[in-house]
């Protein structure tokens, strides 16, 4: 099946593999030790997403939460066993603003452990929950370098009440050092100098398909440069149970438009070229690093 863009530029394809009660705009309403009492659905998802990646043969990276590969290893094997890569989310979907150095090297140490026992392969890339990473933690890349992560995915070039940095890089940059860690911002377009999302999420439910599809054209054509897309699995889930008591600005960014995100999904798929982040940007041919 051709792409329907330039088909000359590969971007990539991300999956923050997580349920639906690990969202950070949860944590007000629903606590961590309730957990274990709620319906997990993220198995089910995941693994229908699974089957529409394979349905247009593309492979992608799933940052996966230790806490989900710690009940679901059959699910970390078969993502790896469909040639997909497998990546750090952290274990708990704990935001590095509420960690110290020592508690998130401990987090990103058990959960990259944890992953490469089960999914028998390395771990090579890291993104914090909701992009939590920015201008006053960057202590945290250096520890992601330390404990042997060769890229991240975690600092978002915009801004947003509940993250980003907006005077990052847009495109793949090494905040550390020359050959050190790589930083992969999803993906922004630039419009009258302002840098927009346009890198999935809430923003691909919230807008009609033919932006998204623009934006990151714009991105292939105009930048020359490799995309980085992301989505949840509870995002193709529109029969997730709903909660309760939650504030409008919540309920309307984590429900909005979910009975249309697998079909967005799909023209996605078929529209551009995807791969995973290891692939795109750690092979040899990258070269559209920022300085």
């Amino acid at each position: 099946m051709q792409p329907a863009a330039d088909s000359s530029v590969v971007n990539a394809m991300t999956v923050d593999v997580e349920d639906y009660f690990h969202v950070s705009a949860f944590e007000p309403y629903i606590g961590r030790d309730k957990w274990n009492e709620l319906p997990c659905r993220v198995e089910r998802n995941t693994d229908r997403i699974l089957q529409i990646f394979a349905d247009f043969e593309v492979r992608a990276t799933f940052f996966t939460l230790g806490w989900v590969a710690e009940r679901y290893p059959a699910l970390i094997k078969r993502i790896v066993k469909a040639g997909h890569e497998l990546a750090c989310h952290g274990y708990s979907h704990v935001r590095v603003t509420q960690q110290t150095p020592e508690e998130f090297r401990d987090d990103v140490s058990r959960a990259k452990g944890l992953l490469e026992d089960i999914g028998g392969v390395p771990v090579l890339g890291y993104r914090a929950a909701s992009y939590s990473i920015g201008s006053k933690n960057l202590w945290a890349l250096e520890i992601l370098e330390a404990s042997g992560f060769r890229y991240s995915s975690s600092i978002y070039p915009v801004k947003h009440d509940l993250y980003g940095m907006p005077e990052a890089p847009r495109f793949s940059f090494r905040p550390c050092r020359s050959d050190g860690l790589l930083e992969i911002p999803v993906t922004t377009v630039e419009l009258v100098g302002k840098k927009l999302p346009c890198g999935g999420g809430g923003y691909f439910r919230l807008l009609p398909y033919r932006i998204s599809r623009w934006a990151i054209e714009r991105v292939n054509r105009k930048d020359r440069q490799s995309c980085v897309f992301y989505f949840h699995p509870w995002e193709i889930d529109p029969d997730q149970p709903r909660q309760r008591g939650i504030d409008l600005k919540t309920r309307v960014r984590h429900y909005l438009n979910l009975s249309r995100t697998e079909g967005r999904l799909r023209r996605l798929l078929q529209d551009f070229r995807w791969n995973t982040m290891a692939h795109v940007f750690l092979s040899p041919h990258h070269t559209n690093t920022s300085q």
